[in-house]
C-alpha cells in the first residue's frame, strides 16, 4: 500500500452536469471516474473519490492531497441562487456620487443582493495621493445600520484602492468592531483599475459569503466521511490553488476555474506549455491559450450574469457545440447547436435509445466514434453526416481563429467527452493532441496545479527606483501565495508585466507579478 510520503493526490471537479476524480502519483493516472453530479454535491465527491480509491486499491490515510474545482459559486451568482445580501460602502465622497453602487446591474440580481448602500467621504486621487480623509464616523454609523438590519455581509471599495488600500483596511476594521458577526470583502483584494467593475466585483464575492462557507464546509464534511485526513485545497481561475479558508473569503476567484483546470489538465496529458485548448462537453467548447503552462488572462471587463467585472479571468472563447448539440436540417443546409440536450445525452442522442438526433450520433454514424449502438444511425443520409461533420469542424475552426494572435498555425490539444466530435484537420492547427484520459482533463488540471499570489497594482519608480519596486511587488506576491497554502521555500516567479503610465506623474507604472509554488501541506485544511 503506498504511503503519504509517495504524495498520492486525488484533483476533483465539481460541474454542472459531471463530477470528475482523478488519482494521481508523480504525473501520471492511476484511476479516474466520471459520474453524474448529484443535487447534494458532498454525495457526488464521496463517490467519486470513493470509486478511484477502491479502483487503485489505496486506504484514506495514503492520500496526501486533495484538490477540488467547482462551478458551484459561479452557476450560484448566474442563476441568481443561494446568495446573501449585502451592505454595500463606497468611499469617494464628494467625487464619486455621479453613479452609484450597482450602477447597470439587472434589476433581478440587484434586487436579490443589495441590502443597503451607503457612500462616504474618502479615498485616493490617481496618484496614490488622500483626495479626502475618510469619515470614520459615517463608516461607523454605516456599520451599525447593516447590524441593525440584519446584513451580515458588507463589501467595501474606495476610489483607487489598487494604488492604495488604506482606507478600505481601516473601514474594514471599524466595521468589524461595530459588527463583529460581518464578512467583509475589500474591493482591492480582487479587483483592479476601475471603480464601478472593481466595486461590482466586490459585491458579488460578499454576495457569495455564507455559500462559500457550507460549501467548504460540504466539502469537509464528504472528506471525513471517506476517512481521508489530508489537507484540501480548491482551485481557482489562474491554474493554481488556495487553501480552504482563503476560498471561504474569496468565492468569486473560482468562477471560471473549470475551463483552466481543463487547459492545465490537458497542457499536462500533452506535454505542452503553450498550445490552444480545445475543451469540448456536453453543451459548449471552451477554447483556450496556454502561455508556459498557464492559461491567457482575458484582458477586458469581464461580464458574468449580466454584471461587469474587472477580476482575473482567463481568456475563453465559448461556442454552442457539444456532445449533445442538437443536429437540424433546413433545405441543404445542416445546422448544429447552439441548443442541446445536456446532461440528458444518454436518453436522448439516438445511439443511446433516444429520438433526438446529436452531434454524438453523428460522429458515430461518421464511423470515428465508437460510442453506443451504432446500429441506430445506419438510417441516416450519408450526405448530409458528412455535411454535419463539416459544419462541426467549421465551428471549432471558428473558435480557434478567434483565440489565435498570431497568423501561423498552433498545436491544439483536444479535452472534454465531446473531444470525439473532432477528427479531421483544423485550419489553423499544425497538430492535435489528444489523450484516453483527456475526458477528465479537468480533475487532472485540478489535482497537479501549484499555489499561486499575484499582485496587480499602480506603483512609483520615483525615489526608490524600478529594481527595489519590483522586488516589493514581488515579495507583495509572495506574501499572498503563503497566505493561500504555498510553500514560501518552492515560491517562483512566474511572469512580471510593467505598463509604463505616461498620463500619471512620478515614473507611475503599472506592475503585474505572478508567482508559484508547491503545496505547503502542513498548512492546508485538513479534513
Amino acid at each position: 500500500m503506498a504511503d503519504k510520503q509517495e504524495f498520492l493526490r486525488i484533483g476533483v471537479d465539481v460541474g454542472g452536469t459531471n463530477t470528475d476524480a482523478v488519482l494521481m502519483h508523480d504525473g501520471e493516472v492511476l484511476a479516474s471516474i466520471k459520474s453524474p453530479t448529484t443535487a447534494q454535491v458532498s454525495d457526488g465527491i464521496v463517490a467519486a473519490i470513493a470509486h478511484v480509491m477502491k479502483q487503485a486499491g489505496i486506504s484514506p490515510d495514503a492520500v496526501g492531497i486533495v484538490s477540488i474545482g467547482t462551478t458551484h459559486f459561479t452557476n450560484a451568482f448566474v442563476e441568481r441562487r443561494s446568495l446573501d445580501r449585502v451592505g454595500v460602502l463606497r468611499i469617494g465622497l464628494p467625487a464619486a456620487k455621479a453613479l452609484p453602487p450597482l450602477t447597470d446591474w439587472p434589476d433581478d440580481i440587484a434586487d436579490e443582493v443589495a441590502a443597503g448602500i451607503e457612500m462616504v467621504r474618502g479615498g485616493f486621487q490617481f496618484d496614490g495621493h488622500p483626495y479626502a480623509d475618510l469619515d470614520e464616523m459615517a463608516v461607523a454609523a454605516a456599520a451599525r445600520r447593516f447590524h441593525k438590519e440584519g446584513t451580515n455581509s458588507v463589501a467595501i471599495s474606495a476610489v483607487f484602492a489598487p494604488l492604495n488600500d488604506v482606507m478600505e483596511k481601516r473601514a474594514g476594521e471599524i466595521v468589524r468592531n461595530e459588527h463583529p458577526d460581518s464578512s467583509i470583502t475589500l474591493s482591492s483584494d480582487i479587483g483592479r483599475i476601475g471603480l464601478l467593475e472593481r466595486e461590482n466585483a466586490g459585491i458579488m464575492n460578499a454576495s457569495l459569503a455564507t455559500l462559500a462557507m457550507e460549501t467548504v464546509g460540504g466539502f469537509r464534511t464528504a472528506l471525513k466521511k471517506l476517512g481521508v485526513t489530508a489537507p484540501f485545497y480548491i482551485s481557482q481561475n489562474d491554474g493554481t490553488l488556495m487553501s480552504a479558508d482563503f476560498v471561504e473569503r474569496h468565492p468569486i476567484l473560482t468562477f471560471a476555474s473549470g475551463p483552466t483546470n481543463s487547459m492545465r489538465g490537458g497542457a499536462h496529458l500533452a506535454g505542452l506549455t503553450d498550445a490552444l485548448v480545445a475543451d469540448i462537453g456536453g453543451t459548449t467548447t471552451d477554447i483556450g491559450v496556454l502561455r508556459g503552462g498557464f492559461p491567457r488572462e482575458s484582458s477586458i471587463m469581464t461580464d458574468i450574469g449580466g454584471v461587469r467585472t474587472n477580476f482575473r479571468m482567463p481568456d475563453v472563447c465559448a461556442i454552442g457545440l457539444g456532445g449533445g448539440s442538437l443536429v437540424s436540417v433546413d433545405g441543404a443546409r445542416v445546422k448544429v447547436g447552439p441548443k442541446s440536450v445536456g446532461y440528458r445525452i444518454m436518453e436522448k442522442a439516438l445511439v443511446f435509445g433516444g429520438d433526438v438526433l446529436t452531434a454524438t450520433d453523428i460522429a458515430v454514424a461518421a464511423g470515428y466514434a465508437d460510442i453506443g449502438d451504432r446500429e441506430r444511425v445506419r438510417h441516416l443520409d450519408p450526405a448530409m453526416v458528412e455535411a454535419a461533420v463539416r459544419e462541426i469542424h467549421r465551428l471549432v475552426e471558428g473558435g480557434i481563429d478567434r483565440m489565435k494572435t498570431t497568423g501561423g498555425d498552433a498545436p491544439l490539444i483536444l479535452v472534454g467527452g465531446g473531444s470525439v466530435l473532432i477528427n479531421k484537420p483544423l485550419r489553423g492547427v499544425s497538430e492535435v493532441h489528444t489523450h484516453e484520459e483527456a475526458s477528465v482533463a479537468n480533475a487532472i488540471g485540478a489535482s497537479i496545479a501549484r499555489v499561486g499570489g499575484e499582485v496587480d497594482k499602480v506603483f512609483s519608480y520615483e525615489g526608490v527606483g524600478r529594481e527595489a519596486t519590483i522586488a516589493a511587488a514581488v515579495s507583495e506576491a509572495n506574501e499572498r501565495a503563503v497566505a493561500a497554502g504555498a510553500d514560501a521555500a518552492s515560491l517562483e516567479t512566474m511572469e512580471i508585466e510593467e505598463l509604463p503610465l505616461a498620463y500619471m506623474p512620478g515614473g507611475s507604472v503599472r506592475l503585474r507579478i505572478k508567482v508559484a509554488g508547491d503545496l505547503n501541506t502542513a498548512y492546508g485544511d485538513a479534513a
